[in-house]
């Protein structure tokens, strides 16, 4: 029986994730069987599993770095955002319901089952079980049904180490604030913190990082600078892609949708050195020097097509499609360039036809069942094979489907318009194949390197691990797991 540790965050984005990930990699290198978990997490960024479910995609980065294969026991509970008010609930890997956020306050007790029957099985394959919480257990306004943080803490008997993010400011009052909002038992979990994100001399808050064990009783393992090569791992948040510009490079574009999903699509394009890559923002235009517009998936097609209509991109992509610019759409994007898009019962939202952008002779309805499923593919126009995964529900037919962007085991996958610069798939993580990857720039005169995707994530890995062992007490946190 494994045991395991719960690193937790004063607020979301200070880290969790990439510190589990590397945490993984250093107990590997140990000799240790070491499995990721998350209880619930909340992202439209998902990874297909072996056992054909659906997971968070930081889940599946922590398997990697553990160097086992995603699992869905490793994310039992997934939330996928379909409107500001709305997800899609997914248990165990596969989609339960779709429920508004009073909804799901009442269905979230009866999780706890399935989120402990996860993590047992996890206990059973593994010595250490490295486990992360999502957004903050100072949202005491939640903990009463709370299974991601304290509630499921207290409920599995996991000691928890909590993360604060010194480059956001007042990392002091985040850790010193929980330990006093908390309840006194919850708090007795929490064995330790971590300072996160630092930039400069890490010595210049010695002070503070004993004025936050004084205050709070608990012991301090470190404190971490900021990781520089954190963005050549794959993120939760599509932001992260659009951060460094690189001026003077071919120009691709990409859509920042409202309800963007799998945009780690993305990120072997953003690590090319000949690619600047583009996000374009609400209220942005698409540039008009771009070589070519990326459209990604999204977990609500039909509402994107609206938010999409309503930024003018539509204006935007029929003019760059006129100037002779190239279109790729991906999976829900995919969808949106299409003639229609139908969801006769309601599924991603109101029922109904929302007419596309007709830049594709398909059109698409929306269905009940899920496709997940992890293919190898050979791209039609470059014979260079993608290995790829859908996650998507929706049929998508029509005569431009004559001239498929890829072969399935020989079957037709995806569209191209009669001009071939417009192009749709339903493959995600295409970019990720390097043979297709250098071929697909090479036709849009965009330079490619001959640089391994795989080989680039994995030494990103071994380096957040080597950064973890030179600044944190690696021993000590090991040392807590029970």
């Amino acid at each position: 029986m494994a045991r395991a540790l719960m690193i937790q965050g004063a607020g979301s984005d200070v880290g969790k994730s990439l510190i589990v990930a590397g945490l993984a990699r250093a107990a590997k290198r140990r000799g240790l069987r070491v499995l990721p978990f998350k209880p619930q997490n909340m992202s439209n960024n998902a990874a297909v599993t072996a056992d054909g479910g659906e997971i968070g995609r930081a889940q599946a980065l922590q398997a990697l770095a553990a160097g086992v294969e995603p699992h869905t026991d490793m994310n039992p509970v997934l939330l996928k955002p379909e409107s500001d008010v709305g997800a899609q609930i997914i248990v165990q890997g596969k989609r339960v319901a779709t429920a508004r956020a009073w909804e799901y306050a009442a269905i979230k007790p009866s999780l706890m089952g399935a989120v402990l029957e996860s993590f047992e099985r996890l206990k059973h394959r593994a010595d250490l079980v490295l486990v992360e919480g999502a957004g903050s257990p100072a949202e005491v306004n939640l903990r009463k049904a709370d299974i991601a943080n304290m509630g499921f803490a207290r409920k599995a008997d996991v000691p928890v180490v909590v993360i604060g993010d010194i480059d956001r400011g007042g990392v002091i009052a985040q850790l010193v604030g929980i330990k006093t909002v908390i309840d006194p038992e919850d708090a007795a979990m929490i064995r330790g913190f971590i300072i996160n994100k630092f930039r400069g001399d890490p010595t210049l808050f010695d002070d503070g990082y004993r004025l936050i064990e004084a205050r709070t009783s608990w012991r301090g393992f470190g404190v971490l600078p900021y990781f520089i090569r954190a963005g050549e791992l794959p993120a939760e948040d599509a932001l992260g892609l659009g951060e460094a510009r690189k001026p003077g490079q071919r120009k691709i574009a990409f859509l920042a949708l409202s309800r963007i999903a799998n945009f780690d699509d993305l990120d072997p394009l953003k690590l090319e050195p000949g690619v600047d890559l583009v996000m374009v923002r609400p209220g942005e235009a698409i540039p008009g020097d771009a070589r070519l517009v990326i459209v990604p998936g999204s977990k609500s097609t039909r509402g994107d097509l609206a938010f999409l209509r309503a930024q003018g991109w539509d204006i935007d992509l029929l003019a760059h499609h006129r100037r002779g610019g190239h279109v790729l759409g991906l999976c829900g994007g995919y969808q949106m360039l299409g003639q229609s898009v139908a969801d006769p019962d309601g599924i991603e939202g109101p029922a109904g036809e929302t007419r596309g952008l007709g830049l594709l002779d398909v059109a698409t309805v929306m269905t009940e069942q899920k496709t997940l499923i992890r293919v190898d593919a050979i791209n039609a126009a470059t014979s260079q094979p993608i290995s790829a995964y859908e996650i998507h529900i929706g049929r998508t037919d029509g005569p431009d489907r004559a001239r498929p962007f890829a072969f399935v085991d020989s079957a037709p996958e995806g569209a191209v318009s009669s001009d071939g610069r417009v192009q749709g798939s339903y493959l995600h993580g295409l970019f990720a194949s390097d043979h297709f990857r250098k071929a697909f720039l090479a036709q849009l005169d965009v330079p490619a390197t001959d640089q391994a995707y795989g080989a680039r994530v994995d030494g990103a890995l071994d380096a957040l691990a080597d950064h973890i062992e030179a600044h944190l007490d690696v021993d000590g946190l090991l040392a807590l797991a029970r």
